[in-house]
């Protein structure tokens, strides 16, 4: 089984507490107790822990808009002995996003809808095209800025493999969060976030991290749907919803590659955060 306190990485704590006081900070940057989450209150999924998985077939799902100088890099430090397949969903890119991801050897798809969820959902409708025993046992998220260290994949599906679990996220707020690579707006976004999620569905979490695992089957009966910001919040929030057996590993964070579509703009950073707060409140 996982320990119950998950040690605590680098964290800006400087950073949140001169922004947000001490109480924001001592949350963001604190180990959560318990992170192998089950509700705090309510009914869970009745079902046996599975047996560790032997061999799973794990594949990648990387949703991708005018990347072209990042990409690559992402690609070249995913560990293939761990993935059978990287799907990168270009959504809509004006740059040669596509063309890379090609040369690197990840299969391309194209979502002319824009959108982050957009893009998940149509590489999702390629993976499950597939007939039913060449599907992945396992889909790992992560973005194409190179903000992810994807060398961490190993870290963020044995939780899956070895224990059970059936979503993982990569927490950046236990992990090495290299200075600057987060903007204020997002720690306490994510701090705002997960504390409604506990108070709200009774799961813990530290962070709406992209760079996450879960297993495919019990991806496909969650019926995501968000089409943008809110994608990473609706998985966590339907997994709670579910009774889904959850955890938290650290990941380490580094400064994206280029300027953030989201988090680089205040029109970006109150979109995303309406998104975030009004997808936390619809599944209820």
């Amino acid at each position: 089984m996982r320990p119950q306190n998950t040690p605590v990485g680098k964290c800006r704590r400087h950073v949140l507490s001169a922004t947000f006081g001490q109480r924001a900070s001592a949350y963001f940057c604190r180990a959560h107790k318990p992170l192998n989450n089950f509700p705090l209150s309510g009914n869970t999924i009745q079902t046996p822990i599975r047996k560790a998985l032997e061999r799973p077939t794990i594949d990648v799902i990387i949703p991708a808009w005018n990347e072209e100088h990042a990409v690559g890099k992402v690609l070249d430090d995913i560990p293939r002995a761990w993935v059978r397949e990287i799907v990168v969903a270009d959504n809509g890119s004006s740059d040669a996003t596509a063309t890379v991801a090609r040369a690197h050897g990840a299969t391309v798809v194209h979502e002319r809808r824009q959108g982050y969820g957009s893009a998940c959902l149509c590489a999702m409708r390629y993976l499950a095209a597939k007939p039913a025993d060449e599907q992945p046992d396992i889909v790992v998220f992560m973005d194409a800025d190179y903000s992810d260290q994807p060398e961490e994949l190993p870290l963020v599906v044995r939780p899956i493999i070895e224990e059970g679990y059936d979503l993982v996220i990569g927490s950046r707020a236990l992990g090495q969060l290299e200075p600057g690579a987060m903007m204020p707006q997002q720690i306490f976004g994510n701090w705002l976030a997960t504390t409604l999620i506990r108070l709200i569905y009774g799961y813990r979490f530290t962070d709406l991290g992209p760079f996450r695992a879960i297993r495919w089957d019990r991806l496909l009966a969650l019926g995501m749907e968000d089409p943008d910001y809110g994608w990473t919040v609706e998985m966590q929030v339907r997994a709670a919803k579910a009774g889904l057996r959850c955890t938290e590993v650290p990941v380490s964070y580094r400064k994206r590659v280029g300027v953030s579509k989201v988090s680089g703009t205040l029109k970006g950073t109150l979109l995303a955060g309406h998104k975030i707060l009004w997808t936390i409140f619809k599944l209820l």
